[in-house]
C-alpha cells in the first residue's frame, strides 16, 4: 500500500459554506481531518473602537452590522447597557415591544441559519422555504424603522416609535398583476400588530413543512447524527452558550436564569439536546423557532390591550418631538445639544447581554463621565463556538466541516469585531 502522505488546504475564504469571512488551515490525511485552524482578521471592522470615538447613540448603528443577521438583539445588549449607566428604565410597553421583535429577530436568524444550513449540505428546497417566511418578517422591521436590515430602533429609555398603524402594501407593476397584489396585500389590511398575528398563526405549519423535508430524512441525518459531538461538560469549558449548550444537553438561557425586559411574564420552553451533535443542534433551533412564536403571540396580545409610551420624559437623554422643538426653546436647545454632543454617562462600569439567536451577547461599557465611552467590549457569541472548530472537526472528513460550520451559525461579522 502507498503511504499516504498528509498535507495542508486552505478553505476559506472564498468558500461559498464558510458564511463571511472564514479560512480555515486544514491539516488533511486523506480525506480525515487532523487539525483545523481558523483564522481571523480579513474582515477586521474596528468597531469597538469606532464605538470608542463617538457619542453614545451614534454608535447603535454599529451594533446592527455586527452580527447582520440578529440586527436588533445586537442593539437590545449595547441599549441595555447605557441603560443601566444612566439608571433608567424604559416604560412598560416598550420592554414588550422589544421582546417582540427580540423573539421576531431570533426566528429571523433560525430562518437564516436553517435555509443556509440545508443548502451547504445538499436540501436546496430549505433555503427557498425559509427565505418565503423571512421576507414577512423583515416587512415588519422595515414597518417599525423605515429599513428591512440595520434598522436602529431600540434607543436608550425605550424605541424610535410606536407600532405603526398601517402596513406597507404591494403596488401593482408589469411583474404582479393587480389580482397578485390583492392576494398578497389580505394579510397588510390592518395593523402591524394584525399582520404579527396572522403571521404566528400560520408559522407553526411552516415549521412542520421544514420538518417534514429534514427531520426524519435519512440523507440529512447521515449529514448530521453524531457529527461533531460535544459533552456538556466539555462545551462548558469551551465558554459554548445559546443552541451550541442546550444541543449539548444544558439548559442554559439567559431569557430564564437571568430574565431582562419582561421575560420573566412570558410562558415559553427551553428545548436541549441529549447526544450534542449537529443533529441535536438543528432540532432544538427548530424547536426555538417555535417556541419564540409562542413569545410573540403574548406581546401581540399584551399590546393590543394596553397603549402607552414607548419612550421616557427625559430630554436630557431623549430628542424632544419635532413639534415641541419648532415651538419651544429649551427643547431646540435639547435637540441641539443631543444632535450636536450627545449626553454624558455617569462614570463606571456595566456589562448587559441578552439570549441572542447565537448566543450570549454580552457589552461591557467603561464610562469616565464623557460623552463618549471610554471603553467598549462585546462578548460576541460566535468567537468562543469558533475556537473550538478544530476541536469538532478532527477525525471527520473534509465534507463534515461544512456542517460543523453549518450548526456553529457563524456570521463573521460579529467574531472578527
Amino acid at each position: 500500500m502507498a503511504e499516504i502522505q498528509s498535507y495542508t488546504m486552505n478553505f476559506g475564504p472564498q468558500h461559498p459554506a464558510a458564511h463571511g469571512v472564514l479560512r480555515l488551515i486544514l491539516e488533511m490525511e486523506g480525506e480525515v481531518i487532523q487539525r483545523a485552524d481558523p483564522h481571523v482578521g480579513l474582515l477586521h471592522r474596528a468597531t469597538e473602537k469606532l464605538a470608542e470615538s463617538k457619542p453614545y447613540s451614534q454608535s447603535i448603528g454599529y451594533m446592527d452590522r455586527l452580527d447582520y443577521v440578529s440586527m436588533m438583539c445586537n442593539e437590545h445588549s449595547y441599549v441595555l447597557a447605557i441603560e443601566k449607566l444612566l439608571g433608567i428604565v424604559p416604560p412598560l410597553r416598550a420592554q414588550y415591544i422589544r421582546v417582540m421583535f427580540d423573539e421576531i429577530t431570533r426566528v429571523l436568524n433560525h430562518l437564516m441559519w436553517l435555509g443556509a444550513h440545508g443548502l451547504d449540505i445538499g436540501a436546496m428546497t430549505m433555503f427557498l422555504y425559509c427565505f418565503r417566511e423571512r421576507e414577512d418578517l423583515m416587512d415588519c422591521y422595515e414597518a417599525v424603522s423605515g429599513t428591512r436590515m440595520h434598522a436602529t430602533y431600540y434607543r436608550p429609555g425605550g424605541v424610535f416609535r410606536d407600532l405603526p398603524d398601517s402596513m406597507p402594501k404591494y403596488q401593482p407593476s408589469k411583474w404582479r398583476s393587480q389580482k397578485r397584489v390583492d392576494a398578497l396585500n389580505a394579510i397588510r389590511e390592518g395593523s402591524l400588530l394584525d399582520f404579527i398575528d396572522a403571521f404566528t398563526a400560520k408559522f407553526p405549519g411552516c415549521v412542520d413543512q421544514y420538518e417534514t423535508l429534514l427531520t426524519d430524512n435519512r440523507i440529512w441525518k447521515q449529514r448530521t447524527v453524531n457529527i461533531a459531538v460535544v459533552s456538556p461538560e466539555r462545551a462548558l469549558q469551551l465558554g459554548f452558550t445559546g443552541p451550541m449548550l442546550r444541543g449539548s444537553g444544558v439548559e442554559w438561557d439567559l431569557r430564564r436564569k437571568q430574565p431582562y425586559e419582561v421575560y420573566e411574564r412570558m410562558d415559553f420552553d427551553i428545548p436541549v439536546g441529549v447526544n450534542g451533535d449537529c443533529y441535536d443542534r438543528y432540532l432544538v433551533r427548530v424547536e426555538e423557532m417555535r417556541q419564540s412564536n409562542r413569545i410573540i403571540k403574548q406581546c401581540v396580545d399584551w399590546l393590543r390591550a394596553n397603549p402607552g409610551p414607548v419612550m421616557i420624559d427625559d430630554h436630557k437623554v431623549v430628542a424632544p418631538a419635532r413639534i415641541e422643538m419648532k415651538d419651544d426653546m429649551e427643547s431646540l436647545i435639547h435637540h441641539f445639544k443631543l444632535f450636536t454632543e450627545g449626553y454624558c454617562v455617569p462614570a463606571g462600569e456595566a456589562y448587559a447581554a441578552v439570549e441572542h439567536p447565537k448566543g450570549e451577547f454580552g457589552i461591557y461599557l467603561i464610562s469616565d463621565g464623557a460623552n463618549k465611552p471610554y471603553r467598549v467590549k462585546i462578548r460576541a457569541a460566535g468567537f468562543a463556538h469558533l475556537s473550538a472548530i478544530s476541536e469538532m472537526v478532527v477525525g471527520h472528513m473534509l465534507a463534515d466541516v461544512v456542517a460543523v460550520i453549518g450548526t456553529q451559525d457563524i456570521v463573521f461579522g460579529e467574531v472578527d469585531r
